[in-house]
């Protein structure tokens, strides 16, 4: 754990912190696929894949949230 600024960050923050950033990215990488479109269909098939990635990676990062939740009750 880290207490470097007074306060401490527990291993939830960081999950709940890369949670956060991997559902943003999702939100990106959905919306560059749609924005790019059929313009070059290479890059958007790409972004879309990143995206359903990404999806994997925050629904792994939820879950481990949900576990963190259900230790506090």
């Amino acid at each position: 754990m880290n207490n470097k600024n007074g306060f401490v960050i527990t291993h939830r923050d960081y999950v709940l912190s890369a949670w956060l950033n991997s559902t943003e990215l999702v939100r990106d990488y959905q919306a560059y696929a749609q924005e790019i479109g059929n313009e070059d269909k290479n890059l958007a098939q790409c972004f879309a894949e990143y995206a359903e990635t990404e999806a994997e990676h925050a629904a792994k990062f939820r879950q481990l949230l949900l576990n963190y939740e259900q230790k506090k009750m």
